[in-house]
């Protein structure tokens, strides 16, 4: 078969990728109060109906993995990356359907993982099984990483299959993670968990601000003013310039609230949990707060601990500590690459409108390709509203669009003319 074939094929046959994403949300696969097995086995059953090879791998029963590949091991490849983790579905009553209904619409497919990423995952999947069907020979190969374990962290999933091989020697990886239809994410901030630590000296509480040193209130003057952090500006190349100003405009917009877009720029620091105290009739001797930073492109590690050495030393305070566990550094893939290009090109023609290279506030498992020096993107239907909160869903127009851009991007990448 043609491009233009193989393309016609895929439109026809719409309805069977918007019926995929709903069978795959009508299996349950929280992370971490539940399991991925059985979605897991559905992707298997699915590759062996589509006569594609696959091996079931990982180094945790809990967390298992499957890879797939077509074609030569000659010519360009590309991998695909999807995770079928979802997070807990949390207040049921706050929903306004089952979360795992995956009820199909008009306009709508509804449910828990339907942005984030069973829609994205269903995309890749039937895609690489229309190619297995058109029969056409593909100059280079498709490589297929369907994960479970990227809501907690990856350890299990990606970042395992990046450390032992099964990315080894790819030219570019499409991660198909939610974004809006007018954005490619290729970039995105890394991260950092601060743990801070104040220790103080007990006391009866009855003698509290007599006596004794308050471990509390001492790590609090310390926390207040950790937003210093947020002065910390990324070091953007020139040619990440139109990237990032397309990142800050993106954001603005999105999010819906004036300067919010220079989250992008700077870093973020979020207090998330704060512990001390055994009793409220003692005054406590240690109090810790767990930080969520978050560290734009170009931002080095002593830009960080320098900021946070200062913070102590003015505060004049004694007994105040850090510890830093570094997950990961701001990562960027070049705008003009192959497949940044290649998708922006099918997307603006089957949207037609315009499709921005952009950089993300978050993170996802695109960090660990990056790591590996592999050209990565993420690009994937959703409706961010929904996103790790109540009443989750996916529009069909973006699914089905999606399936469309990936057939025709993947068809100028491995040759199919």
């Amino acid at each position: 078969m043609t491009k233009s074939e193989i393309q016609a094929m895929a439109k026809a046959r719409s309805a069977e990728l918007v019926q995929l994403v709903s069978e795959l949300i009508q299996i349950p696969s929280e992370n971490p109060t539940g399991t991925q097995r059985e979605v897991i086995d559905y992707v298997k059953a699915y590759l062996t109906k589509a006569g594609i090879e696959h091996e079931e791998v990982g180094c945790n029963p809990d967390f298992p993995c499957v890879v797939a590949k077509m074609g030569s091991d000659e010519g360009f490849s590309l991998i695909l990356n999807g995770h079928v983790d979802v997070v807990p579905a949390g207040d049921r009553s706050q929903w306004k359907y089952d979360p795992y209904c995956g009820t199909v619409t008009d306009k709508l497919i509804l449910g828990r993982g339907t942005s984030d990423m069973k829609a994205g995952v269903a995309g890749v999947l039937y895609a690489m099984k229309l190619l297995k069907e058109s029969g056409a020979e593909l100059k280079g190969n498709i490589r297929l990483h369907i994960v479970s374990d990227e809501e907690s962290g990856g350890t299990y999933g990606t970042k395992w299959l990046c450390e032992n091989g099964y990315a080894d020697k790819a030219d570019a990886c499409l991660v198909a993670e939610p974004t809006s239809c007018n954005n490619i994410e290729i970039g995105q901030k890394g991260g950092l968990n601060l743990l801070m630590k104040a220790v103080g000296k007990s006391a009866h509480g009855s003698l509290g601000g007599f006596k004794g040193d308050n471990a509390i209130i001492k790590l609090s003057k310390i926390l207040d003013k950790l937003q210093l952090l947020t002065t910390i500006e990324g070091h953007f190349t020139e040619s990440q310039q139109h990237a990032l100003m397309n990142s800050i405009r993106q954001a603005d917009a999105k999010v819906g609230e004036e300067g919010v877009g220079e989250v992008i720029r700077h870093v973020s620091a979020n207090v998330g949990i704060i512990s001390g105290g055994t009793r409220p009739n003692m005054v406590p001797d240690y109090c810790e707060a767990i930080v969520d930073v978050r560290l734009p492109i170009g931002v080095v590690h002593e830009e960080i601990t320098d900021m946070l050495d200062k913070i102590i030393a003015e505060s004049g305070l004694d007994g105040i500590s850090y510890e830093c566990n570094w997950k990961s550094e701001g990562n960027a893939t070049d705008e003009y690459a192959t497949i940044v290009q290649t998708i922006k090109r099918n997307a603006e023609a089957q949207w037609g409108i315009e499709v921005v290279p952009a950089y993300q506030w978050a993170s996802s498992d695109a960090r660990e390709y990056r790591k590996l020096g592999i050209p990565t993107i993420q690009y994937g239907p959703s409706n961010t509203e929904g996103i790790h909160s109540y009443n989750e869903n996916v529009d069909i127009e973006d699914v089905v669009n999606a399936g469309q851009i990936y057939i025709s991007s993947f068809c100028e990448m491995l040759g199919i003319e």
